[in-house]
Formats: C-alpha cells, sequence, structure tokens
C-alpha cells in the first residue's frame, strides 16, 4: 500500500514538472541550528533523488559529522515536493523536496534534527497518540540601506491589528499567495503589536508536517520581503525597548482521531492527560530552554514589559503566563506553550515540548495551581510565595540547566546533544569576550 501510493506521489510530481517545466530541483535540509540548505540538481536526476542516492559532504555542515567520515545521503520526501512561485519565469520553473539525512549503510544520521522529531513522533506512535501542532512565528520588515544591507528600520509605524497602509499589507498579500501554491492552507494573517512587526498562521499539521511547514515559512517570507526590498527578521529581540518575536507552539495529542486533551465533564473541561501534560512543561520547560530559545538574543526577549513570558506558569486566558490553554475546546482543545522563539530549530523545539509533556503523562503528576493574576504586575514577594520559578535569564545559565539534563539528552540523542552544546558554548563565549557598543558608549570616555 505504501510503495502504491508512493509510485501515484511520484507520478503526480512528473506530472507537475511537465506542465511547469521544472528544470532545477533543491534538495533541501536543515543544520542542527535549523538552517536551511539546499543541494541543486537537474530535473533528470529525479529518479536519483527519490531513491535517496543524492550524496553531499557532510564535514561542510556545521555540526554534522567530521572530514575523514563525511558522506551523507539526502533521502527525498515526497510530500514536501513544491514548485517555487518566485522561480516561474519564461514558461520555466525551479521546485523543492524536503529531505531526510541518511548514511551510507541506509541507516537514519543521528546528526539530523528531522530524524530527532521522528523519533519522538515514533515514541507518540507506540503510546497510542499523533501530535499536532500549529506554530505561530512573528516576523519584522526592516528598510535596507542604499547599499542593500538590512536595517533596524521598520517599514512602518503601525500597531497590533492595523492595516499597515504601506509595503507590509503588498508583502503579506504576497507571501500569503506563494505559500498558498506551495499548499499551504493559511488561516489568519495581521500586524503585530511593534512597529513593522507581522504574523502569519497557517493550519495545524502532524508535528514533522508542522515543522517542514514552519522551516519553508521562514525561507518564503525572507525571499517574498527581497521582492520589495526589505528584509524579513525572525531575530527574537532586533529592536530594543519594542516588543520581539515570538514561536508560539499550540499542540495536541489525538488518539483515533480524538483529542485526548479533552474532558467535557471537568470545569476547565480538560483531561488528565491534558493536566498530566502541562505538569510536564511545568517541571521541564527550563531544562529545555536552550532548545527552545537557543540564541545568546533569546534571553533579550525574555524580560517582563514586552509580552513575552519569563515566569514558569499556567492559566487559560492569562497571557502573562507561559502555558496558556486557548478557550476553543473539542478538536480544538490545545496547550499553547508561549516562550519559544522563531530562531528555534522547529524540528528540535518540537520535539522537546512534546517529549516534556508526555513525560508528564507517564508520570501522571498533576500541576501547580494555575496563576490568573497578571504576572508582570505582582510584587517579588508574591511571586516567590506562588512558588513561580524564572526562566533563564541568559544562554549561559540556561546551558548550565541543560548540562544537566537528562530528558534533554534522551530527547536529542547523544550526538546532537553534544554537538548542539558545543555550538553553544561557543557562541556564548564570542558574545562574553566581545567588546559591545554600550560598553565602548559608557566606558571608552569615561575610563
Amino acid at each position: 500500500m505504501a510503495i502504491s501510493l508512493e509510485n501515484e506521489q511520484l507520478e503526480n510530481i512528473k506530472k507537475q514538472i511537465a506542465e511547469k517545466k521544472v528544470e532545477l530541483l533543491h534538495m533541501q535540509f536543515v543544520d542542527i541550528e535549523g538552517i536551511l540548505k539546499h543541494v541543486t540538481i537537474t530535473i533528470d536526476q529525479l529518479e536519483s533523488a527519490v531513491e535517496g542516492k543524492i550524496m553531499f559532504d557532510g564535514s561542510s555542515i556545521k555540526g554534522f559529522c567530521p572530514v575523514n567520515n563525511s558522506d551523507l545521503y539526502l533521502r527525498s520526501d515526497l510530500n514536501t515536493f513544491s514548485i517555487l512561485p518566485w522561480s516561474i519565469e519564461d514558461g520555466y520553473a525551479e521546485a523543492r523536496l524536503l529531505c531526510s539525512v541518511y548514511n551510507p549503510d541506509n541507516t537514519p544520521y543521528e546528526g539530523d534534527p528531522r530524524h530527532v522529531l521522528k523519533r519522538t513522533i515514533e515514541k507518540a506512535g507506540r503510546l497510542g497518540y499523533t501530535i499536532s501542532i500549529g506554530p505561530e512565528l512573528e516576523f519584522f520588515l526592516f528598510q535596507m540601506d542604499d547599499k542593500g544591507v538590512p536595517t533596524t528600520t521598520p517599514h512602518d509605524q503601525g500597531g497590533y491589528f492595523e492595516p499597515s497602509h504601506d509595503l507590509g499589507e503588498k508583502v503579506r498579500l504576497e507571501i500569503y499567495r506563494t505559500l498558498k501554491a506551495m499548499g499551504f492552507k493559511i488561516e489568519a494573517s495581521h500586524h503585530e503589536v511593534a512597529m513593522g512587526q507581522h504574523e502569519i498562521n497557517f493550519e495545524f499539521k502532524d508535528a514533522l508536517t508542522s515543522a517542514d511547514n514552519a522551516t519553508t515559512y521562514k525561507w518564503v517570507v525572507k525571499n517574498v520581503a527581497k521582492q520589495f526590498n526589505l528584509h524579513a527578521s525572525f531575530m527574537p529581540k532586533p529592536v530594543q525597548e519594542i516588543n520581539g518575536s515570538g514561536m508560539h507552539i499550540n499542540i495536541s495529542l489525538l488518539q483515533d482521531g480524538q483529542n485526548i486533551f479533552l474532558d467535557s465533564e471537568d470545569e476547565l473541561k480538560l483531561s488528565k492527560n491534558a493536566y498530566y501534560f502541562i505538569n510536564g512543561l511545568m517541571l521541564y520547560t527550563d531544562q529545555l530552554s536552550a532548545i527552545t530559545n537557543p540564541i545568546v538574543n533569546s534571553y533579550k526577549r525574555l524580560v517582563p514589559g514586552y509580552e513575552a513570558p519569563c515566569y514558569i506558569a499556567w492559566s487559560t486566558s492569562n497571557r502573562s503566563t507561559l502555558i496558556r490553554i486557548p478557550a476553543k475546546r473539542g478538536n480544538a482543545t490545545r496547550v499553547e506553550v508561549r516562550h519559544p522563539d522563531p530562531s528555534a530549530n522547529p524540528y528540535l523545539a518540537y520535539a522537546a515540548i512534546a517529549e516534556a509533556g508526555l513525560k508528564g503523562m507517564e508520570l501522571r503528576e498533576l500541576p501547580v495551581d494555575l496563576i490568573d493574576k497578571d504576572i508582570f504586575s505582582m510584587e517579588v514577594d508574591e511571586r516567590n510565595a506562588a512558588g513561580l520559578r524564572h526562566l533563564p535569564d541568559s544562554l549561559e545559565a540556561a546551558l548550565v540547566l541543560m548540562d544537566k539534563s537528562e530528558i534533554a539528552k534522551e530527547i536529542l540523542g547523544t550526538h546532537v546533544y553534544n554537538t548542539f552544546i558545543a555550538l553553544k558554548r561557543e557562541e556564548w563565549a564570542q558574545y562574553r569576550t566581545t567588546v559591545h557598543k554600550w560598553e565602548l558608549e559608557n566606558y571608552h570616555s569615561k575610563f
């Protein structure tokens, strides 16, 4: 049955290739940091691509493998085939396929982030669950200078839900049209709180498809912005003293197509499994924050006053908490995790969130009471009395917690875990030893 379905998919792909006169095919994958890479082949190598025969040098990919053992192969996922709308010109086009990385012996490459998420999906599957995820990725549109270098000047002065009356509306419309042409179903699009900040939401999908979509979405947004001479940035906090950008992760577990987080008899309409899942997030979120918030700049977003959660707490409608249960019920019942940001590798971040919740379900313990009050307005003594833990306040602090975390090792696997920590320690060391503009402005003349 699977072979028959794959053959049908392949025939459909060949039909699209013929209709659109596709000449080039981009074989895409991500590195450990979630940066999209691709090897471009001619379309007459399609059969080799489908059979997993496209080889590349893994030693040239940061964090992958050493030069003396560097041959890796790309195995394409036919579900991800799409024509690139911006490439259509003079009757010809380009296309792409997202891929998983394999060793020469045909085993999954342990350093492939897509494989990390697949392991989590398989674990949930053995328990009878399907993981459903809907991300919300915010981004900024910045002007370019006369040399084509991105600035930090927002392209508009608009606010939350306001029509931009400028390029922002046109850029979002073009992003929508491009994503739609690539098979996305867009649910909402709007101007966010900060000047020049936007959000486009797409429908919930299974965890792997959702991570593939998030990766594609970031790539498309950046490409479309360039067409308008704008720079799209998914940096968590690109401008001081205005809101940063998050990647809220909405997650549900399904069993036989039914949402297991729903219980119509409960006061909050939540099942015991939902409460256990929330407790898992409460217990392990800080240990996994280096995965969900992986760069130095991530922790400049996670400060009071800019709507980003800093304290580990849960609620229903209260948006000052890290974990929130949106009002919709039925099959839309979900847990919203609000602290991750769009610099995170979605394959690793989704795996971390899902496994923390699954671990909570394994422990079968209820979370502490929910918090209805605005946490940001609470006094320090009040927060301490409520037992609220603060997220790590720097990448260094997050790495210290991750370094002691057994669940992080279990989720990522030995290779990704060790490589990720090594890369991030190097990043922190470079940041710590760099003389920054603020230091020069405050100390250079004074001393």
